[in-house]
């Protein structure tokens, strides 16, 4: 913001121009500077001149000038000049007393902020002057003999922000108190006075909520009523995966296949047959080898070696065979048969046999 008393531009008396020529000098470019806006005539002949700022960062935002009018000199008078907002312009948050910004948790132990004297949520405290009983009674049980006690407003403010809070109706604990509220445990310790009428203080020390104030219908789930679970054993013997001893029958069906599955499954059957009587292992080639060989050796010995000399099978007597053997072919042609001896063979063979024997001798 900008504001200037100095003399209206020599020359001009037309009061738009002159708060057009006011606001360019004012601005540090005249392309900050745009269209007329409006005109606002204020008391006392006064009036307001308004143009749209183009200054980046500045939307929403007019320079202003006020100008002066002399009705008896018929004169305009420069009075200020100012760079200000409209609704529509980005302003920050009005300013707050870092006192009245603090909130309650953002206090540490260690941090103390005092208290105002005119704090409206306290009030002067009763003085023990009156010798009513009733009064009597209710100074000592509210402890009202002190310099300051709550106001009105102030114990509405705290029922308010208490029932509100995460130990009020609804917290997630209470929804999941399964209808056992604070009122009725016996844990609960009731307050004193109006806020007595809707809170108390918890007293279970197994509860997340011990040592602080709840309201009524408040639930923690520690509720004095709920009976415990029973104790599980600390060993629970289960039933065995398997039974050893016992035997279970289960009834098959049938295989229901078609016939081509049952061709296949031959077929494949007797692929690997026929291969595994044409694989032959090293044992079976090696006990081949060795009945090979045994024949051979076999062979070798049956055979008798060649010599030099021809071997006599037979010696014939070529003078009396001769003769002979003419008369015995006559005679087994003249009857026939051939005339064998008891074990089958032929008796003439071995009368020739013996009668070369004879000569040969």
């Amino acid at each position: 913001m900008a504001e200037t008393t100095e003399p209206e531009p020599t020359g001009i008396q037309d009061p738009l121009e002159l708060a057009r020529a006011v606001a360019l000098d004012v601005a540090d470019d005249y392309s900050h500077v745009g269209g007329f806006v409006s005109r606002t005539d204020l008391a006392d002949g006064v009036s307001d001149f308004r143009f749209a700022c183009e200054l980046k960062g500045y939307e929403g935002w007019q320079w202003s000038v006020t100008l002066y009018h002399d009705a008896e000199a018929d004169r305009w008078t420069v009075d200020e000049s100012s760079l200000v907002p409209t609704d529509s312009a980005l302003r920050p948050p009005a300013w707050v007393p870092w006192k009245d910004r603090l909130e309650p948790t953002d206090l540490s132990p260690t941090d103390s902020i005092g208290t105002d004297p005119d704090d409206p949520r306290l009030e002067e405290g009763g003085v023990a002057e009156s010798s009513l009983p009733d009064v009597e009674q209710a100074r000592d049980d509210f402890d009202l003999s002190r310099r300051h006690v709550l106001s009105q407003l102030g114990r509405a403010q705290t029922a308010k922000r208490w029932y509100e809070g995460p130990r009020g109706p609804k917290s997630l604990s209470t929804k999941t108190a399964a209808g056992n509220p604070c009122s009725t445990c016996g844990f609960f310790v009731p307050l004193m006075g109006e806020l007595g009428t809707m809170f108390g203080v918890c007293a279970n020390k197994w509860s997340p909520d011990d040592g602080r104030v709840v309201s009524l219908d408040h639930g923690c789930g520690e509720h004095s009523e709920i009976e415990p679970p029973e104790p599980s054993h600390l060993w629970v013997q289960s039933k065995p995966a398997f039974d050893d001893l016992h035997i279970d029958i289960i009834a098959q069906t049938p295989r229901d296949e078609r016939s081509q599955v049952e061709l296949l499954e031959e077929i494949v059957s007797d692929a690997r047959h026929g291969a595994d009587e044409d694989e032959a292992t090293e044992e079976d080639i090696e006990a081949h080898t060795a009945a090979e060989e045994a024949s051979e050796e076999d062979i070798e010995a049956q055979t008798v070696p060649e010599s030099d000399e021809p071997e006599v099978v037979a010696t014939i007597a070529i003078d009396g065979a001769d003769a002979a053997d003419a008369d015995s072919d006559e005679s087994d042609e003249s009857d026939g048969t051939t005339p064998d001896g008891p074990d089958g063979t032929d008796e003439s063979d071995g009368s020739d046999e013996s009668s070369a024997g004879e000569q040969d001798a």
